[in-house]
C-alpha cells in the first residue's frame, strides 16, 4: 500500500471511508426526506425543491417500468445538455432499476448509432434540439422509444440571468409515435415498482471520449459511484449548508459526480448552467454565495479574463477545483490573489468515476493531481516491466481503490490488458505517465502515447505548454507532434492570443521568448495561431484532432 503521503493527510478528515451499501438514488430520496422544501437545483431563477425533484424521478421511473418495459439491467441512453430535466432522468433510470449511458450531446448523428448499438440501449432520453439525430435511429427501430425534454419548461416565467438559446427555445412538435413529450410521461400517473438492486447492480457507463481509439464503456456499479460520491463530501468538507455551483457536463464523469450527485448527497442546492458563461457563473457565485465549484482550466481561464470580475464579490468560494488538464501556474496565482484560494487539482478517469487523487485544500500543489484518496493504492511502474518505481521516477500510473470500474462493456480482450495483478491486487493500468515526489503529492507528467519524439528527446506537451501560458500574450495553447525529416518529430504549438494582442505579437517573438524560457529541444519550431481550438464535450483540448490534422497535411504535401 502506498502510504507516503499519509503525513500530509487533511486534518480531521479519515483516512478511510465506509461507502453505503444502498443504490444512488437512495441519495435523493433521503435528502428529500430530511430537507423537503429546500431548493435542489436553481435554473436561471427557478427553485426546484427536493420533495419536488424526488416527485418527478418517482414520475418518470414508473413511466419507464410501466409504459416502456424497462426492466432490471437494461441501458437507457442519457443524451442531453446539462438541466433539471437531465438530473429527473438520470436518478429516474437509476429508480428504475436500469443503467444509465450518458452521451456527449455533442455526437452528431452518425456517431450515434455505435453507441446504442455497443450498449444495447433500446430506450433514450433525450433533448429536444438533439431529436433530429436520433430521428434515424428511431425510424428504423434502432431505438424503441425516445423521451424528448424541452429545457424552456423548466425555466420561471421570468429568467433572473441571460438564458441560452437552446434553452429558451419553444418546443417542438413531435411526429413519429415512437417520440414521447417529457410532460406526457411525467402526468402519465404510473407508480414505479419497489427497487430490486443492490450495491452490486450496474449504475452507470460512461463512455470514454475515444481520443484513443474506438469509445469503450465503463462499468460502474452503484458501489464504485458511492464511493467517489462520498468522497467527493468528505474530502472538500462539504455540509448541507453548502452551494455548488454546476458547470460541468453532468455525462462527463467529474460532473456527474461533483456536480450533481455529491450535491444530491449533501442535501446541497447546486446551481445548473446548461452553457458556460462567464457572467452568469460570477451572478451566481454572488447571488446564491456559492461555496464550491469544480471546473475545468479552461473555464477559470475564461472566468479571470472577464474584465469585470472583480467586481463581484466571490467571498462565499470555499473550493475551488476540477481536473481535465493541469491550470497554468499563472492562472492560479491571479485565482490566488482574487479569491484567496488555491486551485485544487485532482486526477481521475471514466474507468475511476472521476476522482483517484485530489491535492488536500489546505495544502495544494499547482499543476499537481494530489494524493491518492480513500483507501486508494497508487503506483508507478515502469510500463515495460512493472517494476515499481521510487520519488521522482516516471513511470505509468496504476490505481487500486474502491471507485475502480468493473472492466469495459463487452472488451473481454481490453480488460485483458487493462489490469495487472501486484500484490494480489487488481490494479488498473491509467495509461498516464506520472511520478511523485518525498511528500507522496503526484504529477502527470502526460499520456504515454503523446509524447513527442524530437531527435531522440523526450518531449512532453503538457510541460511546454505550461510554459507558454507563462507568455503575457497566450490566453491558450495546445502542443502536438508533428512530422520532422530530420528530427523524427518536431514541437508545434496552436496558440489564441489574447484580444490586445493580436497583430501584436509574432509566432517569431514567442518562439524567441521560448528558448530562453526551455531547453532548445522543447521549443515549438512552429507556431500558428487560431481564433478557437478543437474542445470535446467536457471541455478538454482535443490535442489529437490537432496532430492528425496537422499528418495529414504534411502526407499530402509530401511528394
Amino acid at each position: 500500500m502506498f502510504t507516503r503521503h499519509f503525513a500530509y493527510w487533511p486534518k480531521r478528515v479519515p483516512r478511510t471511508l465506509t461507502v453505503p451499501r444502498t443504490p444512488i438514488h437512495d441519495n435523493l430520496a433521503v435528502s428529500a426526506r430530511r430537507y423537503p422544501d429546500k431548493a435542489a437545483i436553481y435554473y436561471y431563477g427557478r427553485q426546484i425543491s427536493f420533495r419536488e425533484l424526488h416527485a418527478e424521478v418517482e414520475a418518470l421511473a414508473g413511466y419507464l417500468q410501466q409504459a416502456l418495459g424497462v426492466k432490471r439491467g437494461d441501458r437507457v441512453a442519457l443524451y442531453m445538455q446539462n438541466s433539471p430535466q437531465f438530473v429527473v432522468a438520470y436518478y429516474a433510470i437509476l429508480r428504475a432499476d436500469a443503467v444509465v449511458v450518458p452521451l456527449n450531446p455533442m455526437l452528431v448523428a452518425n456517431e450515434l448509432p455505435f453507441y446504442f448499438e455497443d450498449s444495447g440501449a433500446r430506450v433514450a432520453v433525450v433533448g429536444q434540439e438533439l431529436v433530429d439525430r436520433v430521428r434515424p435511429l428511431v425510424e428504423t427501430g434502432a431505438i424503441d422509444k425516445a423521451i424528448v425534454a424541452c429545457y424552456r419548461d423548466a425555466l420561471p416565467p421570468e429568467p433572473a440571468h441571460r438564458v441560452p438559446d437552446v434553452v429558451a427555445a419553444p418546443a417542438v412538435p413531435l411526429d413519429h409515435p415512437a417520440l414521447v413529450p417529457w410532460s406526457q410521461a411525467l402526468t402519465s400517473g404510473l407508480a414505479p415498482r419497489p427497487s430490486e438492486v443492490s450495491a452490486d447492480d450496474l449504475a452507470v457507463i460512461p463512455y470514454t471520449s475515444g481520443t484513443t481509439g474506438v469509445p469503450k464503456g465503463c462499468m460502474h456499479t452503484h458501489r464504485t459511484v458511492q464511493a467517489n460520491i462520498v468522497c467527493a463530501a468528505v474530502w472538500n468538507g462539504v455540509t448541507p449548508d453548502g452551494v455548488a455551483l454546476s458547470t460541468l457536463p453532468f455525462f462527463h464523469v467529474t460532473g456527474m459526480e461533483h456536480s450533481m450527485n455529491a450535491p444530491i448527497y449533501c442535501g446541497n442546492t447546486f446551481a445548473i448552467l446548461t452553457r458556460w458563461d462567464r457572467e452568469t457563473a460570477a451572478e451566481l457565485i454572488e447571488k446564491l454565495r456559492v461555496t464550491h465549484w469544480t471546473n475545468i482550466a479552461t473555464m477559470v481561464v475564461d472566468f479571470l479574463a472577464n474584465p469585470r470580475i472583480e467586481s463581484y464579490d466571490l467571498s462565499s468560494l470555499m473550493v475551488v477545483g476540477g481536473g481535465g488538464a493541469a491550470l497554468p501556474k499563472a492562472v492560479g496565482e491571479r485565482l490566488k490573489a482574487l479569491t484567496g484560494l488555491d486551485y485544487v487539482e485532482g486526477y481521475g478517469l471514466s474507468e475511476t468515476i472521476a476522482q483517484t487523487h485530489t491535492n488536500p485544500p489546505d495544502r495544494a500543489k499547482l499543476q499537481c493531481a494530489g494524493i491518492p484518496l480513500f483507501d486508494v493504492d497508487a503506483r508507478i511502474v515502469d510500463p515495460e516491466t512493472l517494476a515499481e518505481l521510487g520519488p521522482g521516477e516516471e513511470g505509468e500510473i496504476l490505481v487500486c481503490g474502491p471507485q475502480v470500474f468493473l472492466g469495459y462493456w463487452n472488451r473481454p480482450e481490453e480488460n485483458e490488458k487493462a489490469f495487472v495483478e501486484i500484490d494480489g491486487k487488481r490494479f488498473f493500468r491509467t495509461g498516464d505517465l506520472g511520478r511523485y515526489d518525498e511528500e507522496g503529492y503526484f504529477f502527470i507528467v502526460d499520456r504515454i502515447k503523446r509524447m513527442i519524439n524530437a531527435s531522440g528527446f523526450k518531449v512532453w506537451p503538457t510541460e511546454v505548454e505550461s510554459i507558454l501560458y507563462k507568455h503575457p500574450a497566450v490566453e491558450q495553447a495546445c502542443v502536438v507532434g508533428v512530422p520532422d525529416p530530420r528530427r523524427g518529430e518536431t514541437v508545434k504549438a496552436f496558440i489564441i492570443l489574447k484580444q490586445d494582442q493580436r497583430g501584436a505579437v509574432t509566432a517569431e517573438d514567442i518562439i524567441a521568448w521560448a528558448h530562453e524560457q526551455m531547453a532548445a529541444y522543447k521549443c515549438p519550431r512552429e507556431i500558428e495561431f487560431v481564433d478557437s481550438l478543437p474542445m470535446s464535450g467536457s471541455g478538454k483540448i482535443l490535442w489529437r484532432v490537432l496532430q492528425e490534422e496537422e499528418r495529414k497535411k504534411r502526407q499530402v504535401a509530401s511528394p
